[in-house]
């Protein structure tokens, strides 16, 4: 079965919201001026999928992949984190998340990378965004900015969601 075929069949077969958790990594946002994981937890709503929880957490490795762990044991399918993707010396997220996950999907990131260049020039390249699975659960980690947030959920990761999810839920 070819791409269109088998993403066709996808949309046939899953006929039900998808479970998904948020997590904001910042040690400044709060959930009152958290922009990004608000943007990504309305973009989810509005494509039909449950936001089953949504934390907003300090820039702590440890914290991070416990988050993680929890949303992926209480049945969230979807793990989109925010923040912490760069490199400065607080940025966690890729260490923490790279440790956990068992499949990786290296052409997110090389695809969110390319089409961020195309929107902010050489400053796409400070991006560590990644993608891969824990368990059931497919995790997206994007950077902190709303715009980059945006780009990946409307470019990568909403157009793709159902067939990703098919493919790691199937047995």
């Amino acid at each position: 079965m070819g791409y269109q075929d088998h993403k066709q069949h996808v949309g046939k077969t899953m006929t039900y919201a998808i479970p998904c958790g948020i997590i904001t990594i910042s040690d400044t946002r709060t959930f009152e001026t958290d922009t990004s994981g608000k943007a990504i937890q309305t973009a989810l709503l509005q494509s039909g999928h449950d936001v089953v929880r949504y934390e907003v957490a300090k820039d702590d490795a440890a914290q991070i992949t416990a988050l993680i762990r929890a949303l992926e044991a209480s049945g969230c399918q979807v793990i989109i984190t925010n923040g912490g993707t760069g490199i400065a010396r607080r940025d966690s997220t890729f260490e923490a998340v790279d440790g956990i996950l068992e499949k990786r999907l290296p052409g997110f990131g090389e695809i969110f990378r390319m089409l961020s260049y195309a929107d902010i020039g050489p400053g796409a390249m400070l991006s560590r965004a990644t993608a891969g699975t824990y368990g059931r659960a497919l995790i997206f980690c994007l950077p902190g900015s709303t715009g980059a947030v945006q780009l990946a959920l409307e470019k990568l990761i909403l157009p793709e969601l159902a067939h990703l999810v098919w493919e790691t839920v199937r047995q």
